[in-house]
């Protein structure tokens, strides 16, 4: 297995940098739930089209990116977030980063300009593993895995750079990976 971290709550999921799949190209995922039952993430650099006010009519002039979680559910709407000390909900998945959350409340402080977009990220659907799915991904070699990462990454919105620079953070074991074409044949 070409990772040595095994995935958890709160663990990042680079692809490898070859795959086709074009749901998870390049992508960096923030896992939220992984137990014997699944795993469940969400894909931090594939931005939709869309923002807030397009997905959810009663958000008033929220210009909120919005990003494609994964391939699972994309009829729905979801959150991470930093903002705890004003929400008051959420369930924390890794040092200060919040998944999910009162919607209610979250409608109220974007309406009165109270959360900016580098502390929430809004996703259309999910990405989601069976039980032992993710365990096969890994050992064919489709994944990093990361525990120790900058949380910064989360809400950062440079999505051509973010799996380039986790990969580069996780030291000079991997550096290399992160010049590697996207193609191959380009090389």
């Amino acid at each position: 297995m070409l990772s040595n971290s095994n995935p958890q709550i709160g663990s990042l999921l680079l692809s490898e940098p070859f795959m086709l799949d074009p749901n998870f190209k390049r992508s960096v995922v923030l896992l939220t739930e992984h137990n014997e039952q699944g795993t469940i993430g969400y894909v931090l650099n594939h931005r939709s089209d869309y923002i807030l006010k397009d997905v959810v009519s009663d958000f008033g002039e929220a210009e909120f990116t919005v990003y494609i979680g994964g391939p699972v559910a994309n009829d729905t709407l979801h959150f991470i977030h930093r903002c705890y000390d004003r929400m008051n909900s959420g369930t924390e998945i890794s040092n200060g980063i919040y998944w999910g959350g009162n919607f209610e409340t979250l409608k109220l402080l974007i309406e009165n300009r109270m959360v900016t977009e580098d502390e929430i990220k809004f996703f259309v659907g999910y990405s989601g593993w069976g039980d032992s799915q993710l365990q096969d991904e890994l050992e064919q070699n489709s994944w990093l895995v990361t525990n120790t990462f900058n949380t910064s990454y989360v809400f950062v919105n440079d999505d051509e750079n973010l799996w380039k620079d986790v990969v580069l953070g996780l030291g000079p074991k991997y550096a290399h990976i992160a010049n590697f074409p996207e193609n191959p044949l380009w090389n």
